[in-house]
């Protein structure tokens, strides 16, 4: 395979991977170059610096700036496309011959470009992203941001069109890719899960004190997640309660305060998964059955007990793994379950044959290096 080369068109640095997207495009280089395959990463620049551990991975890496602005809101494309139009980047393209994956709809800026027909294109979804978007209005709370989340999930309804130039789509999550087949019918579609770098499961036998959340707390659908939990689940619970999270807006700090329940705000990877891997109990909901929630997948192989509700699990097959509860009524009685069971290898053993399975990056590598060429 040494002689197998690939673009990556990534809409961001996969690097730090402390995030969903990232996440899954770091440990699909990862895997890929465990493989043999020769990488040539483009990614666009814009809230990350060039990262230099990268370049073990990769043949050759591009940066691109993003173009942000007024004028990019004004256009008729989404603004997270629109923004990721460079001539270099299909200047760069065009310099060989080689399969080109685009990760997200975020860098399709150029999948139906002319000069690009005939070529091997790669689509590789990661949310049903006008859904995610239309989501993300009904959970925004500040006017201006309400509008555009609505006005960008209409133009990512109406740019999704451009996918049937795609040679092929990689769904996260078997709900995915249902949609897509049922849209673009004929189109060749895989369900293919995230690339996650973990191994086997490593959940700590025995017993934590605390219930713990963790997301990107930047994003209203998390910060929502998150509120609910407080005063709704936790407001009488005598568990402790820690979120952790990238950028924790005030108003979600000053409720955490009220209720005496402890925020880690942006902290180091390695203490966000001292966190997940002490907790008793870990609390993942969601109001948004969209993708595939990276978090989950990372929980279940380092975690101990994992209560969701059914939305976090669409499309997953993950149901059997999980603990589940759909209202705070029934969060409450889980969790005063779960806060006195302790987590044993047979739990372990289950998860171990469900994930290794169905979420193992090496398998699940090849399996795109047979859509790649």
């Amino acid at each position: 395979m040494e002689n197998r080369h690939i673009n990556i068109v990534s809409f961001s640095i996969p690097f730090p991977a402390n995030y969903g997207g990232v996440i899954d495009v770091y440990h699909k280089l990862v895997a890929l170059h465990s493989l043999g395959i020769r990488i040539h990463l483009h990614c666009f620049r814009y809230d990350r610096q060039p990262a230099p551990e990268l370049d073990s991975l990769c043949e050759t890496i591009h940066y691109y700036p993003r173009l942000t602005g007024v004028a990019v809101h004004l256009s008729t494309l989404p603004y997270i496309v629109r923004g990721r139009n460079n001539p270099e980047l299909l200047k760069n393209l065009l310099a060989n011959d080689y399969p080109i994956l685009f990760e997200g709809l975020h860098s399709c800026y150029f999948l139906n470009h002319p000069a690009l027909k005939g070529r091997k294109l790669i689509y590789r979804e990661s949310n049903i992203e006008h859904h995610y978007y239309y989501h993300l209005f009904r959970a925004e709370k500040k006017i201006s941001h309400k509008l555009f989340f609505l006005l960008e999930s209409i133009k990512l309804k109406l740019f999704q069109s451009k996918l049937s130039h795609a040679s092929a789509m990689l769904a996260v999550s078997e709900k995915d890719t249902e949609y897509l087949q049922n849209r673009f019918p004929g189109k060749e579609v895989h369900y293919l899960p995230s690339f996650h770098g973990n191994i086997e499961p490593s959940g700590k036998p025995g017993m934590g004190n605390y219930a713990f959340y963790h997301g990107n707390l930047a994003v209203s659908e998390n910060t929502l997640a998150a509120e609910f939990l407080i005063k709704e689940v936790f407001n009488d619970l005598e568990i402790p309660l820690i979120i952790a999270g990238l950028n924790p807006p005030q108003s979600l700090r000053d409720l955490a305060a009220q209720y005496n329940i402890t925020i880690f705000a942006n902290t180091s990877a390695e203490k966000m998964e001292e966190l997940l891997r002490e907790a008793q109990v870990n609390v993942l909901i969601t109001f948004q059955a969209t993708g595939l929630k990276l978090k989950l997948l990372n929980t279940l192989f380092k975690g101990r007990h994992v209560l969701v509700n059914s939305k976090m699990l669409a499309g997953t097959g993950l149901d059997d793994l999980c603990e589940k509860a759909e209202d705070a009524s029934g969060l409450k009685i889980e969790l005063k379950r779960l806060i006195h069971t302790p987590f044993d290898g047979k739990t372990s053993e289950q998860r171990a044959k469900i994930l290794t399975e169905r979420y193992s990056d090496k398998v699940n590598a090849k399996k795109l290096l047979e859509y790649l060429f």
